[in-house]
């Protein structure tokens, strides 16, 4: 999996962010993080949505995805000569 799409889960202990699990993540690599609200989500929506992104992760490491800039100008495109 491509490391700028890596989900990875840590607790704060003694005032430090640890991570969970060992990570493979270059010394030095820059990451960013985001406190989540355990409220937001209950358990089963929460896996639900950590398997949806690392599903998406998998799915742009394959390079199966299209270029979001490029599929709108494919749609635009689509839309002018349906007009014509």
């Amino acid at each position: 999996m491509n490391p700028a799409m890596q989900a990875l889960k840590a607790h704060v202990k003694g005032g430090r962010l640890v991570l969970d699990e060992p990570t493979d993540l270059p010394e030095g690599a820059e990451v960013e993080l985001m406190a989540v609200d355990d409220e937001d989500f209950d358990p089963e929506d929460r896996a639900r949505l950590l398997e949806a992104i690392e599903e998406g992760a998998a799915s742009i490491a394959r390079g199966d995805f299209v270029d979001g800039l490029e599929f709108a100008n494919q749609l635009l495109a689509s839309r002018e000569a349906q007009a014509r």
